[in-house]
């Protein structure tokens, strides 16, 4: 491996890091050799998937359970990136949630729930992990097209990681000094459990693959593959940007 893209000994820390994309970029940013942390909050048998399938690759994937939005889910993933004691070189914000329903139907109770995982507990985490990051360290925030472009029954999700990429903007300002370095990345349309829970899924999923100039969906491992080149030394020079990994697909929106 080219050593501009090596993560080796590097440790690093994935919110939602058990299922779906997040699976793929702790799998990924361990097997460039980085020392992973990856965190779930309620799909114990994703995580033990996991552990198992770090264990037959002989991959450093640590699953720690806690719910970050609240002060005890915090407090507990603290504790155990404390006890490590070695800095932290990065960081990926995976964990997301949301409700996809017309407007008239939303809630304050859901608008409140969307932006408590998908923004504050980033900000939260970022507030409390900074006198734990090594120079030249990488946070990555998990976007979608939904933050710049309006997607049916997608208002909370789409609004909240709308709000994520400008505190990437704004963190990146404040902490680039400090050697930290911070991005968003944006998936095109992957087929995850999270298509589950949106209407009308099979429609849009085969309207994603005919405005793909590739007449094909993004894999996981192309995003898994860009989250570990943002957490590299390959991407210095990149710095409160989004990367849109979709395969062409918004080019032809």
């Amino acid at each position: 491996m080219n050593t501009v893209f090596s993560l080796q000994g590097k440790r690093a820390l994935v919110t939602g890091g058990t299922r779906g994309i997040g699976r793929a970029i702790s799998l990924q940013l361990a097997r460039a050799g980085a020392i992973v942390l990856a965190n779930y909050v309620r799909d114990s048998e994703s995580a033990e998937s996991l552990k198992q399938e770090a264990a037959a690759e002989n991959l450093s994937i640590e699953i720690i359970r806690a719910d970050i939005t609240s002060e005890k889910g915090l407090e507990r993933l603290m504790t155990t990136v404390d006890a490590a004691e070695a800095p932290l070189g990065i960081f990926v914000h995976c964990a997301a949630t949301g409700v996809h329903r017309p407007v008239e139907e939303l809630t304050l109770r859901q608008y409140d729930w969307t932006f408590a995982l998908n923004v504050r507990a980033f900000f939260e985490l970022v507030h409390r992990l900074l006198p734990k990051f090594a120079a030249n360290s990488s946070i990555v925030a998990l976007s979608s097209e939904g933050a710049v472009r309006a997607v049916p029954h997608y208002t909370l999700v789409g609004a909240s990681k709308g709000a994520l990429e400008s505190m990437v903007r704004h963190l990146a300002v404040e902490l680039a000094p400090r050697g930290i370095r911070v991005n968003a990345l944006s998936p095109g349309s992957i087929i995850t459990d999270a298509w589950k829970a949106l209407p009308d899924s099979e429609r849009r999923l085969a309207e994603a693959t005919s405005q793909s100039p590739f007449g094909r969906l993004t894999s996981l491992a192309e995003v898994a593959n860009a989250a570990q080149f943002l957490c590299s030394d390959a991407s210095t020079g990149i710095v409160g940007h989004t990367l849109v990994v979709d395969g062409g697909s918004r080019i032809r929106a």
